[in-house]
């Protein structure tokens, strides 16, 4: 193993990571939005390798507000923390108010959502447990998009069992305030040698730096300094994560680089205190991409999973629909293979509309992505196919025709677009069987092919694939069939793989 890691360590849309130390594991969750299950549970021994091992999310409540795809709300920026033997898990979500759920294990079993605050444009909620006074503390930060405030993180009082906020809260830190500083949001709250903590990034998404903030109170008044900046490197926007500190007494900092459709990819910089007491991280402030691996034993090297042979008919964890799923989406049977029921849709027309596409995010190295389809279905229009899912769309597989044949169609939309069209024109698959393959090259191009047998065929111009406001884009496995009456049949997926380029 070498003696060094390089970034990201997380090359997918892992967004608004948050870390944590329980013993000598790491766990790490980050943003889902709409998606289900959600609030995904990442673990590491070394905080280089990671793999996925669950969500804490089954459902997005209120349940109705989720049946259809909302891509870019449900869980904003979860904090995630370990207070009295227990996990916690504190988010917002910009329409409904800030949640918290908790369990025994970080596997669970997971406690429903219970909503700690009501209201709109309630972010990025970060918990505090003061284990010398017993007192617990909330901080978040505003969408102005639902209440028309932002740059101000909001401080509370707190129950000591997370179920109640014991004030009206106060504005804590105003980002109008300091020069230079805006959309200040994505507060993490600690306590470190006699001082209250608040890291949390400004400057936006893409363009923005780390701040960090400090006080002998937890109300304030608070002083700032920035942290972590792009400077000289090509790391734009290098902000929003978590601090962990190893048992050695390491620090590191996790956050999150904006990289157009592959998201928000996961860094991993150097921390240490400078003779001030104030946090320095990555080059003296500014990212690294190389550098050494924490003193930590050494791990076989792991990422989260992407490839599935559908056991069963069982996804993997690395699989999420695009809304709270519904019973019969996908059939579970006796051999390997995804069998998901071409389901009537009147939005067949547009992918993002569809709630039952099952998605994984998309690589961030250049990749090929495969699957074997068979379409099941003798319903005229009935489809299924593989996905690239954005603010713009592009799928390929097949579909049954009027006259009875089985074509493979590929077929795409642009952001401002309201129906897919053709990207290439139809060809007949025999045997109602094809091998796809999308080919992502630099800047998320996505180049098209299929095989019925005779050989890989070319398909469509290069698609550039694009993400939504504040997600990655996304793969998708989806079955379709035009609105009517009685069972629409099924399509089968097998044999799903990622492999580099």
């Amino acid at each position: 193993m070498t003696a060094t890691y390089t970034n990201p360590v997380l090359d997918a849309d892992w967004s608004d990571p948050d870390v944590i130390r329980v013993g000598d594991d790491f766990y790490l969750t980050a943003s889902s939005f709409g998606r289900a299950p959600g609030l995904p549970l990442l673990h590491s021994r070394d905080l280089v390798n990671w793999t996925l091992v669950g969500h804490a999310l089954e459902r997005l409540e209120p349940a109705a507000e989720f049946r259809t795809p909302r891509h870019d709300c449900g869980v904003w920026a979860p904090s995630l923390r370990y207070h009295d033997e227990r996990f916690w898990i504190f988010w917002g979500d910009p329409d409904q108010g800030i949640f918290q759920i908790n369990a025994p294990e970080i596997r669970g079993p997971w406690t429903r959502p219970h909503l700690l605050k009501e209201g709109k444009g309630l972010i990025d909620a970060c918990p505090l447990w003061d284990e010398d006074t017993g007192e617990a503390y909330l901080v978040h930060g505003w969408a102005k998009s639902r209440s028309g405030v932002k740059n101000r993180l909001t401080g509370h009082r707190m129950r000591p069992d997370g179920t109640e906020l014991l004030d009206e809260g106060k504005a804590i830190v105003d980002g109008d305030r300091i020069p230079g500083w805006f959309t200040l949001e994505g507060p993490k709250l600690y306590q470190h040698d006699g001082w209250f903590w608040i890291l949390a990034p400004a400057g936006g998404v893409e363009t923005g730096w780390q701040g960090a903030f400090r006080s002998r109170g937890f109300f304030g008044p608070y002083e700032e300094r920035i942290v972590l900046e792009q400077k000289d490197t090509d790391v734009n926007g290098p902000h929003q994560g978590g601090w962990v500190r190893t048992p050695s007494g390491e620090d590191w900092f996790l956050h999150f680089q904006q990289r157009g459709a592959y998201g928000r990819v996961v860094h991993l910089q150097p921390m240490r205190w400078d003779a001030d007491c104030w946090p320095v991280l990555g080059d003296e402030g500014a990212p690294v991409a190389v550098h050494r691996r924490p003193k930590l034993p050494p791990q076989p090297t792991a990422a989260p999973a992407t490839d599935d042979d559908f056991p069963g008919g069982r996804f993997g964890r690395q699989w999420s629909w695009t809304a709270n799923p519904e019973a019969g989406w996908a059939t579970q049977h006796s051999a390997d293979g995804l069998r998901l029921t071409c389901v009537r849709s009147a939005d067949a027309h547009d992918l993002r509309r569809v709630p039952n596409v099952l998605t994984q995010r998309l690589p961030g190295p250049p990749s090929a992505v495969e699957v074997e389809l068979r379409l099941d279905s003798e319903e005229p229009g009935a489809r299924a196919g593989l996905a690239v899912l954005g603010d713009a769309f592009g799928w390929i597989g097949l579909e049954r025709g009027s006259d009875g044949t089985v074509q493979v169609v590929h077929r795409f939309a642009e952001g401002v677009a309201e129906h897919e069209r053709d990207a290439a024109h139809p060809r007949v698959a025999p045997e109602g069987r094809v091998r796809l393959r999308i080919e992502i090259g630099a800047g998320a191009r996505c180049r098209f092919s299929y095989d019925t047998g005779a050989g890989p065929h070319p398909s469509g111009p290069v698609f550039a694939a694009t993400p939504w406001r504040w997600v990655g884009a996304l793969l998708g496995l989806v079955a379709l069939a035009p609105t009517g009456s009685g069972h629409a049949g099924s399509a089968t997926f097998t044999r799903f793989r990622i492999t580099p380029l």
